[in-house]
């Protein structure tokens, strides 16, 4: 009677047990925090729209800082909220903007920290498109040779990583080439890869504050009906040189976080939006779902899928129930 069928549950027996089973596990290294860095303003702002996240004064970095440390958190990657925006996004490459400035202070006072900086110039512009507009069309190429510049600035500023989120066509062989020219070619692409355009981004918009005055991003962030058009995306920058591929979003895209798992073997970066976790911590608060247990299911679902890295909102969170 007993090899009629199999006896899955006896590795269940106890929570000893499962955890000797257990196939996937979260660890603090495994997070990327995004910290949104905002100029002019003397106090933090609360972000209404993500409860527990904030733009951050660069007058309190420093203790910002000293929370992530003591979390266990390794790496963040800085956005940045700047006080002035024009058709060119000219604060994004600016040597002493908001990001340059608080990368060169976190790499001052925090050097153990890896820091990955967004480069984009959707923040810096007053239409909030990621590149240069003409006559209501974003312009690709125009736009890479800002995004180049702005790259240059961050590495300079002691990045780490740079990671364009931009999806212009060709944006890391420009920005590869840019930054071995200007003598970085030990600095890093984390590319957004596969970035759709999603209704999940709504939050962080309002932190970043970074909605297009016009239209949408349709032209150049993917449509989320498409599984095949992410593969010729991956492949293309990895022939230009991205050294980390990001997907973007994580949660409803996870089909193709497969995918590109199973087809490459670089590092792979899921992106936890904003919406992903504004939702949890909206059901949270109404007492309709354990915020815990819940987190820890979906980062965990994450790296199973085959995520190496995540950049989630959750991270000081999760990496304080990691503590308990």
């Amino acid at each position: 009677m007993a090899n009629e069928f199999k006896r899955h549950r006896r590795l269940r027996q106890s929570a000893s047990l499962r955890s000797m089973v257990r196939e996937t596990h979260l660890h603090p290294e495994d997070f990327i925090f995004p910290l949104f860095v905002v100029e002019g303003a003397t106090e933090n702002n609360d972000v209404g729209s993500m409860p527990g996240v904030y733009q951050v004064s660069y007058n309190n970095l420093k203790k910002e800082l000293d929370e992530i440390i003591e979390l266990g958190l390794t790496s963040v990657i800085i956005f940045g909220v700047p006080e002035v925006k024009d058709p060119y996004g000219k604060e994004a490459y600016n040597d002493d903007g908001i990001v340059q400035k608080s990368i060169r202070f976190i790499k001052d006072y925090a050097p153990q920290l890896t820091v990955v900086a967004d480069t984009c110039l959707c923040q810096y512009t007053d239409h909030g498109h990621c590149g240069v507009v003409n006559g209501g069309v974003i312009e690709n190429d125009t736009s890479l040779e800002l995004l180049a510049k702005t790259a240059v600035t961050q590495a300079e500023a002691g990045a780490d990583i740079i990671a364009p989120s931009n999806m212009m066509d060709g944006f890391v062989t420009y920005i590869r080439k840019a930054l071995d020219e200007s003598g970085f070619p030990q600095t890093p692409i984390m590319s957004y890869a596969v970035k759709y355009s999603s209704a999940f981004y709504g939050p962080f918009r309002d932190a970043a504050h970074s909605t297009p005055q016009f239209g949408d991003r349709d032209t150049y962030q993917m449509d989320p009906a498409n599984r095949l058009e992410a593969k010729r995306e991956v492949k293309s920058d990895l022939e230009e040189g991205a050294d980390f591929l990001i997907i973007k979003p994580a949660l409803s895209y996870m089909d193709i976080l497969r995918d590109t798992r199973e087809e490459t073997d670089v590092p792979l970066v899921a992106y936890n939006v904003s919406g992903e976790y504004s939702m949890i911590k909206a059901a949270a608060s109404q007492g309709w779902v354990d915020e815990k247990a819940i987190v820890t299911e979906k980062l965990l679902s994450m790296k199973r899928a085959g995520a190496d890295l995540i950049v989630t909102y959750h991270a000081k969170d999760m990496a304080r129930w990691l503590k308990e």
